[in-house]
């Protein structure tokens, strides 16, 4: 199965000059295309690969010379990284799960299933499951009681749905996710020494004898539309009430959200994010990789966190923020730059003590 250039200028409206009608089955770099895939070559930096690969056809940056690179068809595209998300899409099939229910998959006869759904080899669909229009579920998912999920999802392989769960449509999530996991969340008879730590700010603690008690999650996680999850995602359920993912927002693999989380709409969490229990996440915040929120506290709409950004206290609406603790980015970049300059300060400073010596001994 391919695609023509014209259908895939098309589908990403943009630009198609040459041969139109060529017939395009896949995409690669440049240096390694073969006849019939479409280079990448989205940036005159990449233009160099074309004459090492066997590409008839490029997707090239404005104002590229496409006969002048020896290439018989070409699509332009304004905004190459936004172009990609809709040629992906495009040629990826997706995982192949035959339509209906596997005579391996194990539903519960009080489930109901949307019509054009492909439910594959020993899938588990416990009692009063939802399940909505063209949904896909891959090898070894198992949904437990109660969840609903809306049209268009997509459950890779070993995804774990826990009791109660609410979906919206287009959900799609990656092999091994868990959702609806208990929260994490024990309690000791007598104040601990993590309970007086916080009290007191470490002074004074008082270690004693402890053992840990369940606090049991009696909510659920409610998860909006068109949200994605990586792999190995795990997200808690809520104590009293449901921890919730609003619509749009994406999970990096192993992405962690304890209990009682609120997560707003179209937020981006990358790989190892953990966000500790009742935190409240705003909308449209980004937060990159291994970055970790504290517990109880509140990050605004639009924030920005760099790398293994660790945020302890409140971020109002539209902070850039980086380090450990995470402060405003322009501080951190001046703080890195004052401690670089540390050793030589010290040095400075030992001379400086040496010659006011030396004077006072005179």
């Amino acid at each position: 199965m391919g695609y023509t250039i014209s259908e895939i200028a098309t589908a990403l409206s943009a630009k198609s000059v040459g041969a139109v009608d060529l017939l395009i089955t896949g995409a690669s770099e440049p240096a390694t295309a073969t006849a019939d895939d479409l280079a990448l070559a989205m940036d005159q930096k990449y233009a160099g690969g074309l004459a090492d690969g066997q590409a008839r056809a490029a997707i090239l940056w404005d104002g590229a010379d496409w006969q002048a690179l020896g290439l018989l068809a070409a699509i332009f595209v304004p905004r190459p990284r936004y172009a990609m998300s809709g040629l992906t899409a495009l040629l990826d099939p997706g995982p192949q799960i035959a339509a209906g229910i596997h005579q391996t998959a194990v539903v519960d006869q009080t489930a109901k299933i949307g019509a054009g759904a492909a439910i594959g080899p020993f899938v588990v669909i416990g009692p009063a499951v939802v399940i909505g229009e063209n949904a896909r579920i891959a090898s070894h998912v198992s949904l437990e009681s109660g969840v609903q999920i809306g049209d268009e999802a997509l459950l890779h392989s070993g995804v774990r749905i826990g009791a109660n769960v609410q979906i919206g449509d287009g959900f799609i999530a990656q092999p091994g996710a868990v959702v609806g996991s208990d929260g994490f969340s024990f309690v000791t008879p007598e104040k601990s020494t993590v309970e007086q730590a916080r009290e007191t700010l470490g002074k004074d603690v008082t270690a004693n004898a402890q053992s840990w008690t369940r606090i049991h999650s009696l909510g659920s996680v409610q998860i909006g539309n068109n949200v994605e999850l990586g792999a190995n995602v795990t997200i808690d359920k809520g104590t009293i009430r449901s921890t919730r993912i609003g619509n749009g927002t994406k999970l990096d693999n192993q992405v962690h959200v304890g209990h009682n989380v609120q997560i707003g709409e179209d937020c981006l969490l990358c790989g190892q994010v953990g966000i500790a229990g009742s935190s409240r996440i705003g909308n449209r915040v980004v937060m990159a990789g291994q970055c970790g929120v504290s517990d109880n506290i509140f990050v605004g709409d639009d924030v920005v966190a760099g790398g293994a950004s660790k945020i302890f206290t409140n971020a109002p609406a539209g902070r850039i923020l980086l380090g450990s603790p995470a402060v405003k980015m322009e501080n951190h970049v001046e703080m890195q730059k004052a401690l670089r300059r540390l050793p030589r300060m010290a040095k400075q400073l030992a001379e400086l003590k040496n010659l006011l010596g030396k004077k006072g001994n005179s």
